[in-house]
């Protein structure tokens, strides 16, 4: 029953695409391999929500995506250090890490946003 829990919160803590999960026969053609439902989008939850999250679908998938933006970004680095560090015990690693900018806002008032995605995957 706690797995069940957990799923629906790590869909509701790591913004899922329902479409993804469902069926594999929706995925175009041309998208990547990477799978989109290993993503874990950080927000304004408490960091230990997505650690645990993270880490359930670690131990499904293998590797996982934190994703994070802006003012949270320190949060998404914090999620990624408890997974590898606390939680994991040299079980999982840091893949990569990628930094860039996105561009947000309508066409008068665009402004410049910080992103950060870390991946962590087995050692």
């Amino acid at each position: 029953m706690s797995e069940s829990n957990s799923n629906e919160n790590s869909i509701n803590d790591t913004a899922v695409s329902d479409d993804a999960s469902r069926s594999d026969t929706s995925v175009p053609e041309t998208t990547s391999n990477q799978n989109t439902t290993n993503n874990i989008f950080v927000g304004k939850k408490p960091v230990m929500s997505y650690a645990m999250s993270g880490l359930i679908q670690l131990g499904q998938t293998g590797e996982i995506v934190i994703k994070g933006r802006g003012m949270v970004i320190s949060r998404a680095v914090d999620v990624a250090q408890i997974i590898t560090e606390r939680l994991g015990k040299g079980k999982y690693s840091t893949k990569s890490i990628a930094i860039d900018t996105d561009i947000l806002g309508e066409e008068g008032n665009k402004r410049n946003v910080s992103t950060i995605e870390i991946i962590i995957g087995t050692s």
